[in-house]
């Protein structure tokens, strides 16, 4: 008996259907992964940029003899250039090279902040003032700025996809803290072994690897949402600020700015504290920021596991309220109280100090993958760079603010007995943006809301 044409042809039309599912889930893994090493290395660089910092701080503190509130403004001033990353997400959004619009903005960044860092290497130290080293930091700075603002358009975009969102936003975060760790780690240890140069040399050289491993990747490879913008710089700025009028978008981002800029940063006057009068050493330092980022990888895996089911206002008013009370917290060592109770000056620098350090970072990463739902399509780049721009904005007025309040309760290299007021005075300002709370989005809205919305466009 001769079998039907349907019998025949059924069993090789199952096969080739099994063939491209295979063909088509390698070539997903594939992209995952290029895609995975791109932005873990970049991001891994990013955190690793605390390595060359450490030594410049040193450099401006024992080399430059700097005091306190000059040592804070430069440290503020220099991310200048992060305030412009909107700029930056506006001409990645709008202008393709040879196709791509991530992968080249990615590397010019890289080679730019390589360039920096040797021309720093490469200045004899009795030649490098003051002025030159804050030149060369605000172009390093504008290279990080391009950077960040690649990679962060990369993960929003992949954001939309299914199965990827926060996942992939908790892996950037992860692999910055590792960068985070490891920079702080061998910063702790090379501060006093090797010169600055040395240490700016090295950084460049990661750089350089970094651009050559982004140039000879390919953006196709990277599975990125096949959305390129029709429009000019000018309709992708129009489009950006029809979307910050939508009050979902524009509240949580004036509530998260105003969060860290209220704030007055006391770094440079904790900092000369722990070094000039308490003689911590660099390398217990170096410690408490590696036990920082340690609970900032924590944090990335917890959240992820976790946390990322929680209304958004809740989590971020809550981590708000306890950055406050540990800023009460050094209030107290300031004043001697740990210390009469048999803690070492070192243990709480290491523990506390290192954890509230990183504890202002804590906040960017529910937010972030808040943002990132929120984000229209096409508007990704531009839209998360202003988000970026706004905190980096937030940074410098706080440092700002930070030196009028040091000058104000007079905190000098020699004398801090002004330091514990200070502390009682920025743990206020701390709690003060709990009051408007509300700008910060519960959650998601509903789904029918949403498709009302879709209906009205």
């Amino acid at each position: 008996m001769e079998s039907s044409p349907n019998t025949k042809l059924k069993p090789k039309t199952q096969t080739t259907s099994n063939d491209g599912i295979i063909k088509y889930e390698k070539r997903s893994r594939k992209k995952r992964g290029v895609r995975e090493m791109l932005l873990g290395l970049g991001f891994w660089v990013q955190g690793f940029r605390c390595f060359p910092w450490m030594a410049v701080i040193f450099f401006l503190k024992d080399g430059l003899r700097v005091d306190p509130s000059t040592l804070q403004i430069l440290l503020n001033s220099a991310n200048i250039p992060m305030v412009a990353k909107p700029f930056y997400g506006l001409l990645s959004d709008s202008f393709y090279f040879f196709g791509q619009h991530r992968i080249p903005y990615i590397a010019a960044g890289a080679l730019l902040q390589a360039l920096s860092w040797f021309a720093i290497a490469s200045s004899p130290s009795s030649t490098l003032s003051f002025f030159t080293i804050t030149v060369y930091l605000l172009l390093g700075n504008l290279g990080a700025g391009i950077v960040e603002v690649a990679n962060d358009a990369v993960v929003a975009e992949c954001a939309k996809q299914p199965n990827t969102g926060s996942d992939l936003q908790s892996f950037a975060w992860v692999a910055a803290a590792i960068g985070g760790i490891s920079g702080n780690l061998v910063g702790g240890l090379c501060v006093d072994r090797f010169s600055p140069q040395a240490m700016f040399l090295f950084f460049g050289i990661l750089l350089v690897i970094q651009f050559l491993v982004t140039v000879f990747t390919s953006e196709k490879s990277l599975d990125l949402p096949k959305n390129k913008s029709q429009h000019g710089i000018k309709s992708q700025f129009s489009e950006l600020l029809l979307v910050l009028r939508k009050p979902e978008i524009h509240q949580p981002i004036i509530w998260f700015s105003a969060s860290y800029a209220v704030i007055p940063a006391l770094t440079g006057s904790m900092f000369y504290y722990q070094t000039q009068h308490l003689n911590i050493d660099s390398s217990i330092l170096g410690v408490s920021k590696v036990f920082g980022q340690i609970t900032v990888l924590l944090w990335g895996v917890v959240y992820n596991r976790y946390l990322k089911s929680l209304p958004p206002r809740t989590l971020i008013s809550s981590i708000q309220g306890t950055m406050a009370v540990l800023m009460v917290s050094d209030a107290l060592f300031v004043s001697g109280f740990y210390r009469a109770l048999g803690i070492p000056d070192s243990l709480y620098v290491v523990v506390v100090s290192g954890f509230l350090e990183v504890l202002y970072f804590f906040k960017i990463l529910p937010f972030s993958v808040l943002m990132a739902k929120l984000c229209p399509r096409g508007c990704e780049g531009s839209l998360m760079a202003f988000v970026m721009s706004t905190i980096a904005l937030a940074f410098i007025v706080s440092g700002y603010i930070g030196v009028t309040l040091a000058s104000w309760v007079e905190i000098t290299e020699t004398e801090v007995s002004g330091l514990r007021s200070g502390l009682v005075i920025q743990a206020l300002c701390t709690v003060l943006p709990l009051l408007w709370a509300s700008y910060i989005p519960e959650g998601r809205k509903p789904k029918a809301k949403d498709e009302a919305e879709k209906k009205e466009e």
